[in-house]
């Protein structure tokens, strides 16, 4: 090894020029091609071996200083060789090599663009210069040629034309400078005349010129003074802009558009676009707004215009809100129909460009301008949702700035209209369901509906109590479609037009809106016309129809001016003819046309409505009810339980007044039936405030459950139940009642009507309230009239006349007793007295039935009672009884039509239990537990010694007290 060194050092360091291996330039510098470069890039190796191969380098291999590197590395050779530590190192030196070398390449390959790119470009750049050499020669050639040829005369006539092209040149460019320092007068007056386009592009022609001719110091300045001008109109134009907001203009918005496009800068219009109508949106909300409180407030004051709009529209007064509102929707529709309308000139522009040109050719667009359309479009279709949620946000917050709890109804279902139409508008505009107005309307909905219901609830109480319960003079024709607040079902079904129709019809009419109001007007101006003309042909003519029925039917054809000659003789011929076979003509006197039209105005008066200004008044409320149901949808379940509410307090009150009595329970005819007391007792619980409220007690949410309910109502002094001359007011008895059965039907009318508007989840609710409330009206009829049967009779005399016969007799009689002749002429002047009312109030069949069921089945019970009370009889007594119930029921017969007589049975089944052994007895006490005790330990008693011992008496006695019997 040391034998080596000193050879080195003998020989010395060599020149740079002796290190350089003997090859040319070319091969030196040669970069390699990209086939060797992929061969080594391509070979397999693990990147991150090939990189701990590069760190592991030593740092002197990439030092920038000269250094002998085979010298470095004999120097680092220990003093004694090892051939295989030798050939360890010099494969990894190989490896190390291997590593660079394809880093090398993978860089080389990277940047072969970039050099082949720089590489064409020096080359051009040599063959300019080759030109321009050659150019020089040329010219050279020509200036020695010139020099010899010309003469002075010829170069001083070339100098002179030069001069003169010189100044010609500076003549075009003066005045050029010229008309550019007029040109600030033409735009002014191009700005006046809006017409935008024109100027910009004066404007950049000029500033073109100016920069062609700015080596002139005058034209420096003149330069500035275009850029300031330039930065003028885009000031303007902006403000040209904003104009568009609020009323679009076709021809005004074009030429914006143009002069946006001038400047390029379409896309950045498009964006002050949007914050302007954004910008738009908050100061038409503002001033409508503030005008009204001005207005209100009588003075300008300028705290108002420092609010904030929020805490401005806490400022509006009940009486202003509506026609705020109404403005403020006005002024947000123009707003929104501008930008439709910008919407829509934006598709027929692009419309018009992508179109084909005259010659056929397809006008083609640049990637700018195709751009630029893109970006216009996706910015007006992400705006629509932006403005409307806008839009919502500025009537949400004037919507719940006022309480509209003490609202009249008209007015807050006119808001209800107003904010319904808007949020049309908000479907169309943007296909939106409006759920910021919708929970917004639907808070001030609640809150109002249910401080409405609650006052209408204690007004229908004040209308309860001083309810006298006389008719309503109201048409026979009558219907609740004809009352003011139907209109609107009315207008939402139409029998011609079939119901899948009918939302194809209002889905047109919905989606045409902004098509209507195109050219002008405004979908919110039709609010004047929301309150219909509420004169309503219901009432009979002024309150009394049936008296000017009664005229015309007596008096009709009274006048023989008024009457046909054929009807002016004594008999007029009904029927004419003349042939063989024929029966004669038959002929009717004048007389009997009169009683015709009498009876005519009879039929008319057993088809007369029977209701109440009260039954009239809750149809009424039900129909504002539905009308808001009708509006806002999502507090269809709130009302529609108020709805029953009404029903069902008015169905409390009518029972209260007429059918509460607590000798219900001991006639054992079941008047009441479970589902009616169920309903009853319900209503009691969860509508009826039974207590007296207490002064400073009870929690928050007991006073709050307590606001819920309504205290019972008390029936009017004025109504006389008392009266045996009136049947104890049976003509208020009909009419409460009656009232009432006709308010159920209107309820079954609407059933429908009311299952559409009712959500899904609660339907279950309707169907329970129809089924187990509306259904029960009739059922009232038994009680209430039970009422009247049991005191038109005079049931205790019958007793009295009955325990007075004997019954003991010893021979069968012929004859019936008295108390049978008592007791039917009762049913007479019963009979009497319903005709006397039915002059005043038509007596409807199912009230007439009933009226007579409970009278005869009283009757009935009360023989029973008085056989009962037989101390002795005999078999010709028994008989007796026969007979006597036999006479009863012919001449009960001819009084009424009922059949079959009622509880006939119970009285026959009786009389025949006398006949009974003792066996058959005893089987039958146990099957009739309609009797009573008393009856059947009577019956037993008159028995005994007839055909039953006393062992025999005390084991049917055990039987009777064995039995525990239910009332019937």
């Amino acid at each position: 090894m040391q034998k080596i060194k000193s050879l080195m050092t003998r020989q010395g360091p060599k020149s740079p020029q002796e290190n350089i291996p003997d090859r040319s330039p070319d091969e030196i510098f040669r970069i390699p091609n990209k086939e060797e470069l992929r061969e080594l890039r391509d070979q397999p190796t693990d990147p991150q071996a090939e990189q701990e191969l590069i760190n592991s380098i030593e740092e002197v291999y990439f030092s920038s200083e000269t250094l002998d590197i085979v010298k470095y590395e004999l120097e680092k050779l220990p003093p004694f060789l090892n051939l295989k530590e030798l050939e360890e190192y010099r494969d990894k030196l190989k490896q190390q090599q291997a590593a660079v070398s394809k880093k090398v390449a993978d860089l080389i390959l990277e940047k072969q663009p970039s050099y082949v790119k720089e590489l064409e470009r020096v080359t051009s750049l040599q063959s300019n210069l080759q030109l321009a050499a050659i150019i020089c020669t040329n010219g050279r050639r020509h200036l020695n040629v010139a020099k010899e040829e010309f003469t002075e005369a010829s170069l001083g006539l070339l100098a002179n034309q030069r001069k003169r092209q010189l100044l010609v040149g500076l003549l075009k460019s003066l005045r050029t400078i010229k008309t550019l320092q007029r040109t600030d007068v033409r735009l002014s007056e191009m700005l006046e005349e809006e017409d935008y386009p024109g100027a910009i592009q004066l404007c950049l022609e000029c500033q073109k010129a100016a920069s062609t001719f700015k080596h002139y110091s005058c034209i420096s300045e003149l330069n500035s003074k275009l850029q300031d001008t330039l930065e003028q109109i885009e000031e303007q134009l902006d403000v040209a802009l904003s104009k568009t907001c609020k009323h679009f203009d076709n021809g005004h918005y074009t030429k914006v558009q143009q002069a946006y496009r001038l400047l390029g800068k379409t896309q950045t219009a498009m964006d002050q676009l949007h914050m302007h109508f954004t910008q738009a949106i908050h100061n038409t909300v503002f001033q409508v707004v503030l005008g009204y409180v001005e207005l209100c407030a009588g003075n300008t004051d300028t705290k108002f215009q420092k609010m904030q709009y929020k805490d401005l529209c806490t400022h509006i007064t009940p009486d202003s809100y509506i026609p705020c509102l109404s403005d403020l929707c006005k002024a947000l529709w123009e707003v929104m129909l501008s930008y439709h309308q910008t919407m829509q000139w934006h598709e027929e522009h692009d419309n018009e460009e992508n179109a084909p040109a005259s010659d056929g050719a397809v006008v083609v667009n640049t990637d700018e301008s195709n751009f630029d359309r893109g970006y216009v479009k996706k910015k007006l279709e992400h705006g629509l949702s932006r403005i409307w949620q806008d839009v919502q946000l500025k009537v949400k917050t004037y919507l719940l700035g006022t309480d509209m709890s003490n609202f009249k109804y008209d007015d807050f279902i006119f808001v209800l209209d107003i904010i319904s139409r808007l949020m049309q508008v908000g479907e169309e505009f943007c296909g939106s369901k409006s759920e910021v107005l919708q929970e917004s309307i639907r808070k001030q909905s609640v809150n109002y509906f249910k401080n409405y219901h609650r006052t209408r609830l204690e007004e229908l109480r004040m209308f309860l109590e001083n309810e006298t319960w006389e008719l309503c003079p109201v048409k026979s024709s009558f219907s609740i479609l004809q009352l003011h607040e139907f209109k609107f079902m009315d207008q939402t079904r139409s029998p011609s037009v079939s119901p899948s129709k009918q939302s194809t019809v209002a889905a047109s009419t919905v989606t045409s809106l902004f098509e209507q109001h195109r050219d002008g007007g405004n979908p919110f101006e039709m609010q004047a016309d929301f309150k219909e003309d509420e004169t309503e042909d219901v009432l009979a003519s002024n309150g009394y129809e049936s008296d000017e029925l009664e005229k015309s039917a007596y008096q009709e054809y009274d006048s023989d001016s008024d009457v046909p000659e054929e009807l002016k003789r004594d008999y007029v011929d009904e029927k004419t003819g003349e042939g063989e076979g024929e029966a004669p003509p038959k002929s009717v006197s004048r007389e009997t046309l009169r009683s015709r039209k009498r009876s005519d105005y009879n039929l008319n008066k057993m088809n007369s409505l029977i209701l109440t200004n009260t039954t009239l008044n809750v149809v009424r409320l039900v129909g504002k009810y539905m009308q808001m149901m009708n509006i806002l949808k999502p507090i269809a379940f709130d009302v529609i339980h108020c709805v029953s509410q009404l029903f069902d307090y008015y169905l409390y009150a009518v029972y209260t007044f007429f059918g509460r009595n607590d000798a219900y329970e001991s006639t054992g005819l079941g008047l009441i039936s479970s589902r009616l007391r169920t309903t009853l007792n319900r209503i009691q619980e969860s509508l009826i405030d039974l207590e007296n409220p207490p002064e400073n007690s009870g929690t928050q949410p007991a006073v709050e459950e307590r606001k819920e309910k309504v205290p019972s109502p008390h029936l009017s002094q004025l109504v006389n139940l008392t009266s045996s001359e009136t049947l104890y007011g049976l003509a208020e008895r009909v009419v409460a009642t009656e009232s009432l059965v006709f308010l159920a039907e209107q309820f079954e009318f609407l059933q429908p009507h009311l299952d559409t508007m009712m959500p899904a989840a609660k339907k279950p609710f309707l169907q329970q309230f129809y089924s187990q409330t509306v259904s029960t009206a009739s059922e009232l009829r038994k009680p209430i009239y039970w009422i009247v049967a049991a005191k038109a009779i005079d049931y205790e005399q019958m007793l009295v006349i009955m325990a007075n016969v004997k019954w003991d007799v010893k021979e069968i009689m012929s004859q019936h007793n008295k108390y049978v002749d008592a007791l039917v002429k009762e049913f007479e002047q019963f009979n009497s007295r319903l005709n006397e009312v039915s002059k005043r109030v038509r007596i409807p069949l199912p009230v007439s039935n009933v009226l007579w069921e409970h009278c005869i089945r009283l009757a009935n019970r009360t023989i029973v009672e008085g056989f009962a009370n037989v101390k002795k009889c005999s078999n010709e007594g028994r008989a007796l009884m026969q007979l006597d119930f036999q006479q009863f029921l012919m001449k009960l017969e001819k009084l009424t039509d009922i059949r079959p007589i009622p509880d006939k049975e119970f009285v026959e089944t009786y009389i025949k239990a006398f006949y009974l052994t003792e066996n058959d007895m005893e089987r039958w006490i146990k099957d009739h537990r309609e009797y009573s005790t008393k009856q059947l330990t009577n019956l037993v008693g008159v028995c005994l010694g007839s055909h039953i011992n006393k062992k025999s008496r005390q084991k049917l006695l055990a039987a009777i007290d064995d039995i525990d019997r239910p009332k019937r």
